[in-house]
């Protein structure tokens, strides 16, 4: 099953699961990436740079997973995409916090919950980003 197979407010558990397993996918590319942009002096740099961008992308993850489902559970709006805005919010605090910088978290709330409402939006209106021209 994938995360918008379940109904919105329900299966918090999976639901994070599934948004735990994305931001850890995320964060191994991402740190792969930056690990052959910009080469470490060791390894074991390398290594403890890779762990520690992978985990903070699969807390961010799970943060999101488990606060979208938590504030649509609260709210009784379950298909609400306040939720999910409230949810990327939540994701962006957690990195101001890792970061220790205010308006890391300030911009990272902002930009986060707004991706995430806009894309609870295309998903409710059917927006397609991709694919075959319609005529």
């Amino acid at each position: 099953m994938g995360y918008w197979d379940l109904p919105e407010g329900t299966d918090c558990v999976e639901k994070t699961w599934i948004t735990t397993k994305l931001g850890t996918a995320l964060g191994l590319v991402g740190s792969a990436y930056h690990i052959v942009a910009f080469q470490p002096d060791s390894a074991v740099a390398a290594l403890q740079r890779a762990t520690n961008s992978t985990v903070t992308m699969a807390a961010m993850g799970a943060i999101f997973g488990m606060t979208t489902c938590l504030s649509a559970q609260a709210r009784e709006a379950p298909d609400d995409p306040l939720n999910y805005f409230i949810g990327g919010c939540a994701s962006g605090i957690f990195l101001g916090a890792r970061t220790h910088s205010a308006i890391t978290g300030t911009s990272a709330c902002l930009g986060l919950g707004t991706l995430a409402f806009f894309t609870k939006v295309g998903k409710m209106e059917g927006w397609k980003l991709a694919g075959p021209p319609e005529l």
